[in-house]
């Protein structure tokens, strides 16, 4: 029987994606950059590319934020600092908290029967703020972030972090819910918790995770809880 349920927050609550891009057209703007899909997609490529291998433990996170933003001004000419740019791109991402579909409605639900938990790799001041604003975080008992852990997930010690701070949880009785099959589901697997894909967009499964459930829609996320 499911007690504990850990929450991934980008694209599995809040829509990451739409929030990401409005802070960085704002940050573009303020530096002469126009928007452009083609601006987009070349700074996600590179961002995608960082993060991957911050969680496979190969950068520290410090690069990630750096580096990618150094990238993509060079790629149009610029020369910028990428730690300035990340403080401009933050000060405007800490505001963008967009719920995603059901989000509030079901996290409501399940925190009057079950022990909610955020568990999130990025920047705290940053996911904090969001979750304040979106008006998350009270159903929440604890909010663990990578960069308040010292380490990100899938990593087990992240994991470890956590379940010393979750005074009731018990490995047999967690589940992890997150979009991100390469920190989420690949973290529950390895770390032996039940593990359920959010997949709104229909994707095909890659790499070596096993999610043991999947679903498209958070409101289907209580049902499926309480069956399993």
């Amino acid at each position: 029987m499911i007690k504990t349920i850990l929450f991934d927050i980008d694209d599995t609550l809040l829509d990451f994606k739409k929030g990401q891009k409005n802070a960085l057209t704002k940050m573009f703007i303020d530096q002469g950059i126009e928007m452009t899909q083609e601006v987009f997609e070349t700074y996600q490529a590179r961002n995608h590319e960082l993060w991957q291998q911050f969680e496979q433990g190969q950068i520290e996170k410090d690069r990630v934020l750096s580096e990618r933003f150094t990238y993509i001004f060079e790629k149009y000419g610029l020369v910028r600092d990428g730690k300035e740019m990340d403080e401009l791109f933050r000060g405007y991402l800490k505001e963008e908290a967009i719920l995603l579909p059901q989000a509030y409605e079901t996290i409501k639900a399940l925190s009057a029967q079950y022990d909610l938990y955020i568990v999130t790799n990025g920047v705290s001041v940053t996911q904090y703020r969001r979750l304040d604003k979106s008006g998350l975080r009270p159903y929440f008992k604890e909010v663990f972030v990578s960069e308040d852990t010292g380490y990100q997930k899938p990593m087990p010690e992240f994991f470890d972090y956590a379940f010393e701070r979750m005074p009731n949880a018990k490995r047999d009785e967690t589940i992890i819910i997150g979009d991100s099959l390469s920190a989420d589901i690949v973290g529950g697997n390895q770390y032996g918790i039940k593990t359920c894909w959010y997949n709104p967009h229909q994707l095909d499964m890659t790499g070596k995770s096993q999610p043991d459930y999947q679903i498209d829609d958070l409101s289907k996320l209580p049902e499926l809880i309480k069956k399993s």
